[in-house]
């Protein structure tokens, strides 16, 4: 299976760089980072509406799309990791995960998505989040080796 993480920013130097080099060190399934620039000249609405667009020009052709969403479903590491099982017992391909800028998802990029995923209630710096995904990918991957990790 492959993983595309579509977000939008481009992960710098710093902290949140070292760990996500961490994290895609340690995974053994292949993840793409498909970085699109915030476009923070347009008004809110059209910068989402751009923005959407761009993030989904990046995802695999008849990739399984997992939205990250704050009105989305939250799932245990558990849960996702049966989601990965699930997508592999059924042959799928293609996984990505898209990430918003400030303003969210455009609504075409939320209706492309097969599920809507919620991080929890809290709201996430953009760079961490994307390090948290990582981290769950990596302990999903970790639950269904049975890697002492999620322990």
């Amino acid at each position: 299976m492959n993983i595309t993480i579509a977000a939008v920013g481009r992960l710098k130097s710093g902290p949140e760089k070292n760990l996500w080099d961490d994290y895609a060190r340690r995974l053994t399934w292949p993840v793409k980072l498909k970085e699109v620039g915030e476009k923070k000249s347009l008004p809110p609405k059209q910068m989402q509406e751009k923005e959407g667009k761009l993030l989904l020009a990046t995802l695999p052709a008849g990739a399984t799309v997992i939205a990250l969403d704050q009105s989305g479903k939250s799932l245990s590491s558990n849960q996702f990791a049966e989601r990965f099982q699930l997508w592999m017992t059924d042959g799928i391909r293609d996984v990505a995960f898209l990430l918003g800028g400030s303003d969210g998802l455009s609504p075409d990029a939320l209706a492309r998505a097969n599920l809507r995923m919620s991080m929890g209630a809290q709201t996430w710096p953009h760079m961490l989040a994307r390090c948290m995904l990582l981290e769950q990918i990596y302990r999903a991957q970790c639950i269904l080796g049975n890697h002492p990790y999620h322990k």
